[in-house]
């Protein structure tokens, strides 16, 4: 009996963290990338073939959402594990006058204990490759750079400072080279995730003795779109939408990096060491130009109504996949577990085994259980804030919700700060937001309501 418990315990010791050596950690952070533009989560046009690989070999959930519909709020909950307005950041940062208007902050407090700052302090080695949008650029020349926050190396775009890649179709790069600060090339943009995949494939090279953190951020499905007229034309008999045709382009070429890094992980023999983590910062892009010219924007949301600048599910609920061979299952999917962008700073510490910063409160909650294969309820409800301040509105009318969201269970809740506006939906149900069921359940309603604009009041006190 005593050789038999022996035999079942041998899996076990090599499972990696078991053996001495900590995980690493690579987290794929994408740029306006909709739910449904993997097609494991219900692409109709393209194959997204390495990103499906990870749905493949490790867990898929389906109610993950990040915490804003826009870019800098929405990374900066991904990188505390709190909610941004304590961070006084809930729209994208811009200029010193737009924040002023705004009531934001010129960047994010370093203060604030970016994930980056976590790891490295137990040991690891840590990188930020692509898109940063936490402080720097257009008139803001005196952010703290991505070092600062925790991170060795770091390699950004026109929203951020430090060494970084200038793409020349983005009029922000002009004032990004005039502030200086760092190393600066230049490059197109249909160039950059090349780029930012050659450092991060360098990045591991160097650091495969070591346990590190490697944040890879890409641009690509940000529109505008600027694929080569050849990666284009592949796509003429697909859609007709000659915006959608360059979306798919660089989508497919987004694919082929991550399938770069996923393959050198493999040959350096890490990829069954390494916690790799998909997800994007908010919902597809929705400018008005694409109504105007009487085009559909790029990007799938699947079942989901709203895309970016919506508090509706299109905006906020996002494609989530973690890989951990050995650890997290292969092929599953969770489709009861609710999910968000700052859980992840408490739950990646627990499954690295470590422990969270003195003092530190997370908004977040440890959600390791549920990324080990067991499916579970919140403590606490999930809250979003947008526009209260000002921000960018969606080019669709329809899709512009109230500001304040809560979602509780199967039920999520909208309403405007003064009460206005209010939606009941049960998801479950109803995915696309179609039903308003705030007469229907008065007393679920008006419940949420109170514990809503309570939340509002209390992050409303930081500004």
């Amino acid at each position: 009996m005593a050789f038999l418990r022996l035999l079942l315990l041998l899996p076990l010791l090599a499972l990696p963290g078991l053996a001495g050596r900590k995980p690493n950690v690579l987290v794929l952070f994408i740029d306006d990338m909709g739910y449904a533009d993997p097609s494991c989560f219900g692409n109709p046009l393209v194959e997204t073939p390495h990103i499906d690989s990870l749905a493949t070999d490790g867990l898929k959930l389906t109610n993950f959402y990040v915490n804003s519909p826009i870019c800098s709020a929405s990374r900066t909950a991904l990188a505390t594990g709190q909610y941004q307005q304590r961070w006084r950041i809930h729209s994208f940062l811009a200029s010193r006058k737009a924040q002023k208007n705004r009531q934001m902050a010129n960047w994010l407090d370093p203060e604030a204990i970016h994930t980056a700052q976590v790891f490295k302090d137990a040991g690891y080695a840590t990188a930020h490759f692509g898109k940063w949008h936490l402080g720097g650029g257009r008139d803001v020349d005196d952010a703290p750079l991505p070092t600062e926050y925790g991170f060795d190396e770091s390699y950004v775009s026109f929203e951020g400072l430090g060494d970084r890649l200038i793409f020349p179709e983005s009029a922000a790069g002009d004032a990004s080279i005039r502030i200086g600060r760092g190393k600066i090339d230049k490059a197109p943009k249909r160039e950059t995730s090349r780029i930012y995949t050659d450092k991060a494939i360098d990045f591991i090279s160097r650091h495969k003795d070591r346990p590190f953190y490697l944040e890879w951020f890409p641009n690509d499905v940000h529109d505008g779109f600027f694929p080569t007229r050849e990666a284009t034309a592949k796509f003429a008999a697909v859609t007709d939408n000659p915006e959608e045709r360059k979306f798919l382009a660089v989508l497919t070429e987004m694919d082929r990096q991550i399938g770069r890094l996923l393959d050198h992980l493999e040959q350096e023999s890490l990829d069954r060491q390494t916690i790799v983590v998909f997800t994007s910062d908010n919902g597809p892009t929705d400018w008005p130009r694409y109504y105007e010219q009487g085009l559909e924007p790029p990007g799938f949301t699947g079942p989901f109504f709203g895309r970016k600048w919506s508090l509706y599910e299109g905006g906020i609920r996002m494609p989530f996949l973690v890989r951990w061979p050995g650890r997290i299952e292969s092929g599953t999917t969770d489709d009861q577990s609710i999910v968000a962008a700052f859980d992840l700073q408490p739950t990646l510490a627990k499954l690295a085994g470590i422990p969270p910063p003195d003092g530190k409160t997370y908004d977040g909650e440890d959600r390791s259980s549920v990324l080990l294969g067991k499916p579970g309820g919140r403590a606490e409800p999930i809250f979003w804030e947008y526009g209260v301040f000002g921000s960018i509105q969606p080019g669709k009318k329809e899709h512009r919700s109230p500001s304040l969201v809560m979602r509780d269970g199967d039920w999520k809740l909208l309403c405007n700060p003064n009460g206005s506006s209010l939606r009941l939906h049960h998801l479950i149900k109803d995915p696309g937001e179609k039903h308003n069921l705030a007469t229907e359940h008065p007393d679920r309603a008006s419940d949420m309501k109170k514990r809503l604009l309570e939340w509002w009041q209390r992050m409303k006190a930081h500004y």
